[in-house]
């Protein structure tokens, strides 16, 4: 613009040799030519198998102050998806912007399970640390390895007790140091806790009346000014069944989401104590639905469909709503748009047919940066969302390949012949189980045991008349050209993103 404007008052050719002045001086000058605005700082809390169960969300009774409020200064997206309602994976994906079929982290990190990131991917701190930020991580980890994911420092990490966990920050956040800093605050809760009978012990499997604890007896979360919730008070999600189990699993979730709230909220009290909250880009999300059989390790929407806040330091608008289906492959992009960082650029075999024919190309991260939309309540273009689940557990091979739009939405059940996997604590809580042992024929919420447990190869939902997902349509004549569509774009977004179960569709 100076350029610009230099050239409109003195365009004749006698003062051509100024303007040759001035671009030298603007070459020369970083204060002019290279200067950019100073870079700020960024928070990532991630809550562990959240659904959207905030006040913010519509749910008059969770009491959930600090996110609503959180909410309120800034914009909450209504069609947030993980791509994979599995912890270890969906972190995997959150840092790393490829689905977990492209980074490797198709499971669990910890114990036996041990999946692991590819050490070439580059994740979110490595990048930012190599672009000038000083970063930090606390609380629930569950990726690996560390130094695929490494981070700076790693800060006090009480997970069940965030309020105490976020103590541990402040001495970070307020260091003298001229650089920006990236901080990833990652709480435990509402992860499903342990069964505990009134003597202390843990409850087996064939005890079904000791409801899981959410983590609420757990060492810290316990000394804390929890609030607790009447059973008859809390709200049955639809895809539940109705029961005096479920409800009391349910007012223990609805404990630890709040003391979840308790502890995101000392976080913002330490920034603005700092100084630093106008000056720091904030999200709070989930790695993805809330602990119960349909959500958790499902790709039903009550699995993938998670919180999504976002607080920009430089939006004018203030508690919007946003309608953009947005994925977690998204966070990583938008996240190094904010810190005016390049995206990574990572080399791929793309299979063709037949499979032994190979062409190599050249890609970037899987998401998108949705920094340009945040003002927007109904942006153009955000209208689809892929998720690929492959493992949770080690014995729990199901991959499933999804793509959800507006209308219609696919689910590809790769490994469909096997009865359907549950995760341990899942599997053993006694809203499942309780139904479980009256049957196969017992409804599940929407569906009977039987079908929760035997699936078929796809199934197509009308998601827009049928969001419980009730009704397979993936068999009736009338929808064969709509499933062949979808079928279409799962197997594009396969080779697109490198996904070796591309080969199931003509392998076996």
């Amino acid at each position: 613009m100076i350029l610009h404007n230099f050239i409109k008052h003195h365009g004749n050719v006698q003062n051509w040799f100024a303007v040759g002045f001035v671009v030298i001086v603007l070459a020369l000058s970083p204060s002019l030519a290279s200067a950019q605005a100073p870079k700020r700082n960024i928070v990532l809390l991630v809550s562990d198998d959240h659904s959207p169960d905030l006040g913010v969300y519509g749910n008059p009774v969770i009491q959930t102050p600090n996110l609503d409020a959180l909410a309120n200064d800034g914009v909450i997206f209504n069609n947030a998806y993980a791509t994979t309602a599995s912890c270890s994976a969906s972190r995997s994906v959150i840092l790393s912007g490829l689905q977990n079929h492209r980074n490797g982290q198709y499971g669990h990190y910890h114990d036996f399970h041990r999946f692991l990131t590819w050490d070439h991917i580059k994740t979110l701190p490595v990048l930012l640390r190599e672009g000038g930020y000083r970063t930090a991580r606390a609380g629930k980890f569950h990726v690996g390895t560390e130094e695929t994911y490494s981070f700076d420092e790693t800060l006090p990490s009480p997970e069940r007790c965030s309020v105490i966990m976020a103590e541990g920050i402040s001495d970070f956040i307020n260091e003298k140091d001229e650089r920006p800093f990236f901080l990833y605050f990652a709480t435990n809760d509402p992860h499903r806790g342990a069964r505990r009978k009134d003597d202390g012990t843990i409850a087996g499997l064939d005890d079904v009346d000791t409801p899981d604890d959410f983590g609420n007896l757990s060492e810290g979360a316990s000394n804390i000014d929890n609030i607790s919730y009447d059973p008859a008070d809390v709200i049955v999600p639809d895809f539940l069944p109705d029961t005096p189990m479920t409800r009391i699993e349910l007012a223990a979730y609805y404990q630890a989401v709040s003391r979840m709230d308790k502890g995101f909220g000392k976080v913002i009290e330490i920034l603005k104590k700092s100084g630093k909250y106008d000056d720091t880009l904030i999200i709070y999300m989930s790695d993805h639905g809330i602990a119960f059989p349909g959500a958790k390790t499902t790709t039903y929407d009550a699995g993938l469909n998670a919180p999504l806040i976002v607080r920009h330091p430089d939006k004018a608008k203030r508690g919007t709503q946003n309608d953009a289906m947005i994925s977690w492959v998204d966070i990583t992009p938008t996240i190094l748009d904010f810190a005016g960082l390049a995206e990574p650029s990572y080399n791929m075999q793309i299979m063709l047919t037949p499979i032994s024919q190979q062409m190599e190309e050249t890609h970037g991260l899987h998401g998108r940066s949705f920094l340009s939309v945040l003002d927007q309540t109904q942006p153009e273009g955000w209208d689809e969302i892929y998720a690929s689940h492959t493992f949770h557990e080690i014995q729990m091979y199901y991959p499933m390949r999804v793509v959800r739009g507006r209308k219609y939405k696919l689910i590809w059940n790769i490994a469909h012949d096997l009865p359907y996997p549950a995760a341990a604590d899942l599997w053993e809580s006694p809203t499942w189980q309780r139904i479980y042992r009256q049957g196969g024929e017992t409804m599940f919420g929407p569906r009977t045991v039987d079908e929760y447990m035997h699936r078929p190869e796809f199934e197509l939902f009308d998601i827009e008349n049928d969001p419980l997902e009730s009704n397979n349509l993936a068999y009736d004549p009338v929808y064969s050209e709509i499933l062949e569509v979808h079928k279409t774009k799962i197997r594009e977004f396969q080779r697109t993103t490198q996904d070796p179960w591309l080969l199931k569709w003509t392998y076996e």
